[in-house]
């Protein structure tokens, strides 16, 4: 059974790091008021808005010292990651989850922190959290759906998104423990003990900024991996700020998925909440979802 970090109460608290790039702290401030209004207290790391130097957001041993006091310190409820960038590859072999097994706790955060999601998951079973982080929470991104279902889910409720049909999708039912997250990481991923599992699992794949060509070299890895093969389901979220070469690709990106996947008959959903931008539902990965591709609607739902 996946071993389910508990919901958060009033009073509880929750940590707030950079492990991987930089973020001035200024940028944290609606994110930090947002879960004060909820009911929670807030405790800073020392990479929010640490070294500026360079890209990330202090040297690896700061980063990684900073997250692994926020994993072992008990009065720490929750972490929510600032933003991703990069840099988990760098220290995750490092981290010491020894006391973090025992009491598990939600790890929040997409894009980079998708190497820690997976690593959680397939090396201790245990659930974490694909969801907004500090930066959604600014511009008015406060008030929006996506950011109230961080807050349902620390509260323990469970999930039910509909969303609309897209020309791609491909009918029919899955049930199964929700796995994925950035497929650029998921990719590099493989082979290494952070590597996915993903047979008998809903997939749920997003990226951003990759050329159309990587994509599709990302999702042929993922295939002659075998990763695609027995799979319950999969998710197709956003693949935002695509670009293309000089001479151009021959297709979207969507359309180069479509294409990648068409000898497997397990249902498919395109264009699911779950990206870069601020359409990004929070998804607890390791858990059980239903997810039902139909003709007029899609619903993922634990």
């Amino acid at each position: 059974m996946i071993k389910l970090p508990p919901s958060l109460s009033p009073g509880d608290t929750i940590g707030l790091i950079c492990p991987s790039g930089y973020m001035a702290e200024e940028r944290t401030q609606v994110c930090v008021q947002a879960l004060q209004d909820w009911g929670y207290n807030v405790r800073i790391g020392a990479t929010v808005g640490g070294s500026s130097l360079n890209y990330f957001s202090g040297t690896d041993e700061e980063r990684l010292a900073d997250l692994q006091r926020m994993l072992d310190d008990e009065s720490i409820h929750a972490v929510l990651c600032a933003r991703g960038g990069y840099g988990m590859g760098r220290i995750i072999d490092r981290v010491d989850f020894s006391h973090f097994k025992k009491h598990p706790k939600w790890i929040i955060g997409y894009s980079d922190i998708t190497v820690l999601h997976s690593h959680l998951y397939s090396n201790y079973y245990i659930a974490s959290m694909h969801a907004p982080m500090a930066g959604a929470f600014n511009d008015g991104g406060v008030n929006n759906e996506f950011i109230a279902s961080l807050k349902n889910a620390l509260e323990g409720k469970k999930a039910k998104y509909q969303t609309p049909v897209h020309d791609f999708n491909r009918k029919g039912e899955a049930i199964g423990e929700l796995v994925g997250g950035n497929l650029s990481l998921l990719a590099h991923g493989i082979g290494t003990p952070s590597d996915i599992k993903t047979k008998g699992r809903i997939l749920f794949l997003e990226d951003v900024g990759e050329y159309i060509y990587n994509v599709d070299r990302m999702l042929h890895q993922l295939k002659r991996s075998g990763k695609l093969d027995r799979i319950a389901g999969l998710i197709i979220g956003g693949f935002t700020e695509s670009k293309d070469t000089e001479r151009p690709f021959g297709q979207d990106v969507y359309t180069v998925i479509r294409d990648i996947i068409a000898e497997y008959d397990y249902p498919v959903c395109f264009d699911f909440p779950v990206s870069h931008t601020d359409r990004n539902y929070a998804l607890k990965v390791g858990v059980g979802y239903k997810l039902k591709v139909g003709k007029s609607k899609v619903t993922l739902e634990e």
